[in-house]
């Protein structure tokens, strides 16, 4: 692969404003999707947590399709802008139109229209985010450079999840579910026209002919034991991480008996990500990508692992803080690994392979945190939450449920990937300055 320069602050900035629609897509839905379900439509919770798992679930299928598309793709544009621009406002769209209901007057019929408009966003959002993921390897040809730009897309995301997982419930408290589906459908709009901008006149390593059909996808990736450890460790992060988000808003309506604290959580757990990120690329640099991921996953699981202990209010916003710090590494890490093994696998191989990857992370990541509404809402159900019921009608078990849904699980999952991360030949050598990329 030939050596580019290091990206431009346009190219940085423009690229990182991409994850403002990551942020909305992957934030809103596991965040209030599950409660609007259970309180505004009256579905049960168990029901309403199947309902979020379904249509995400074809993103297994869907996203390496889309990766496939994306590789072949000859458009004078490029292969991943076109894609960018379509899927994202395609996406915004849709996303306003998923919170229409009720239209039917039957909590069956009005949430079978919400599953199936969420698979049409999940299908726009993987033209979106799979082009998206594959961008780095062809934006930046070494670890470092990659490292940078990857550092800057993941503060835009963190300042968009503080942005969509605050501002959202203010935003639907005071104009409605529409009104706040129509805001962060706005959003998706910025961050798919500053991706455009940004990387509208960036050098890129030419893509190279690919040629993989299903059975070859299915033998690339058994081949690839690398990248199927590192991808099954974070699926299980962010199914804990969708866990989690699931619970916010249940934790402050009934658990803490104040609806308006979801916004100090959220502002709790990504302002400090946002602070400490500048400084996780000197972090990786001098402990490495892999054992800083490690350290990382145990800070998220003791922080988080604290509030189980039912601590005063203003301790739960201490260690929900500590866990926010965390969670910038379990975003950065991984996908800067990613970032390695696409350009290692494409030098091997001698053709494009990042779409290919990247729709299968991507399939990954929609999976898992779907997996986390699905498993909290799992956890409602037996724990006896009465769906459309006032907060301070629900029995004491639904509360144990939110607690162990939002303190218990998360901690326990993210711990199940140490054995992961702690495997050798995770992590590439970091290239050396000006070399090709291995």
């Amino acid at each position: 692969m030939t050596a580019l320069p290091p990206p431009s602050a346009r190219v940085r900035a423009g690229y990182s404003l991409g994850s403002l629609a990551t942020a909305a897509f992957g934030t809103v839905p596991g965040l209030l999707l599950l409660p609007y379900l259970t309180d505004s439509l009256a579905i049960p919770a168990a029901v309403a947590g199947v309902l979020v798992l379904l249509p995400k679930a074809w993103d297994v299928v869907f996203n390496p399709v889309a990766g496939r598309v994306s590789d072949a793709s000859r458009h004078p544009d490029g292969p991943r802008r076109p894609f960018l621009l379509r899927g994202g406002l395609s996406l915004a769209v849709l996303f306003a139109l998923l919170f229409l209901p009720p239209l039917f007057g039957s909590p069956w019929l009005d949430g079978a229209y919400v599953a199936v408009v969420f698979v049409l966003c999940a299908t726009a959002f993987a033209f979106f985010q799979v082009p998206y993921n594959a961008l780095p390897p062809e934006l930046a040809t070494t670890q470092e450079d990659r490292t940078r730009l990857t550092a800057w897309r993941i503060a835009v995301l963190a300042l968009g999840i503080l942005v969509c997982g605050a501002g959202a419930p203010l935003v639907r408290d005071e104009f409605g579910y529409l009104g706040m589906g129509v805001g962060v459908g706005l959003v998706i709009v910025v961050g798919t026209a500053g991706v455009m901008w940004g990387t509208k006149h960036a050098p890129r390593a030419k893509p190279q002919e690919t040629g993989v059909r299903g059975r070859e996808l299915v033998a690339l990736l058994r081949q690839a034991r690398r990248f199927r450890v590192l991808l099954t460790a974070f699926v299980i992060q962010s199914t804990a991480i969708g866990t989690l988000l699931a619970g916010v808003d249940y934790l402050a309506r009934v658990v803490l008996g104040e609806p308006g604290a979801q916004t100090l959580l959220f502002a709790a757990f990504v302002g400090p990500a946002l602070v400490v990120m500048p400084v996780l690329r000197r972090v990786a640099a001098r402990w490495g990508v892999q054992r800083s991921w490690s350290v990382a996953t145990v800070l998220f699981a003791a922080a988080f692992g604290g509030i189980a202990f039912g601590p005063p209010t203003p301790v739960l916003i201490g260690l929900v803080a500590l866990g926010g710090v965390a969670y910038a590494g379990l975003q950065v890490f991984p996908l800067t690994l990613l970032a390695d093994l696409i350009a290692d696998e494409e030098a091997k191989a001698g053709q494009t392979r990042a779409g290919l990857f990247a729709g299968v992370w991507t399939a990954g990541d929609t999976l898992g945190l779907a997996l986390g509404p699905g498993l909290f809402g799992l956890v409602l159900g037996i724990g006896g939450y009465a769906a459309g019921a006032d907060p301070a009608a629900q029995p004491g078990s639904a509360s144990t449920a939110i607690v162990v849904g939002f303190a218990v699980l998360p901690p326990l999952l993210v711990l199940a990937t140490l054995p992961l991360l702690r495997q050798r030949g995770l992590s590439a050598p970091a290239a050396r300055p000006g070399a090709p990329a291995p």
